[in-house]
């Protein structure tokens, strides 16, 4: 057995120390050690995006990423994103458009697209669906989560930062 060692991280404002194992994933010192329980772990090898969080301002996957290379790292989860009791505007957008069923992957669906409307110059709806697909969903057929970030996109940069089609690719809840 190898020896614990002492992680301190910076998860949504608050200063964190756990033990972990130098094996130990991000995301399960995450959820076991700092019970930070809001990121998922779906599939364990970096492709679904369950797990996906914002580490020094970039979107992760904590399923790949050891905890001991988070030491002294700034930590973004989706229990961050809710400001004093009340939702964070993606969050509102993806409720508004449908845009989560199970829920199951919406963390991971959040972080990433907070992660693209805040780091990407392309918010096009092609550039909004390659980033998104980043984050798989077995429920909601994308339109939903498309529709919610792209308008995400436009309140934060402005309706000249999203071009071309309107929507996620047309909606007919009637």
């Amino acid at each position: 057995m190898t020896a614990k060692r002492s992680i301190t991280v910076i998860v949504n404002g608050e200063c964190l120390t756990g033990e972990a194992e130098p094996r130990m994933l991000l995301a399960d010192f995450l959820r076991d050690e700092l019970r930070r329980t809001g990121t998922h772990v779906g599939c364990e090898h970096g492709v679904c995006g369950a797990c996906t969080i914002i580490i020094d301002g970039d979107a992760v996957r904590s399923c790949l990423m050891f905890a001991v290379q988070a030491d002294g790292a700034e930590i973004s989860t989706i229990e961050g994103l809710a400001t004093n009791g009340e939702m964070h505007p993606l969050q509102k957008l993806f409720s508004e458009h449908h845009a989560l069923q199970c829920g199951f992957c919406t963390p991971g669906m959040l972080m990433t697209a907070i992660d693209l409307v805040h780091n990407s110059n392309d918010h096009s709806p092609g550039a909004i669906r390659i980033g998104m697909s980043a984050a798989l969903c077995r429920c909601t057929g994308y339109v939903g989560i498309i529709d919610a970030v792209m308008e995400y996109a436009r309140q934060v940069h402005g309706d000249a930062a999203v071009t071309g089609d309107e929507t996620g690719g047309g909606r007919n809840d009637g």
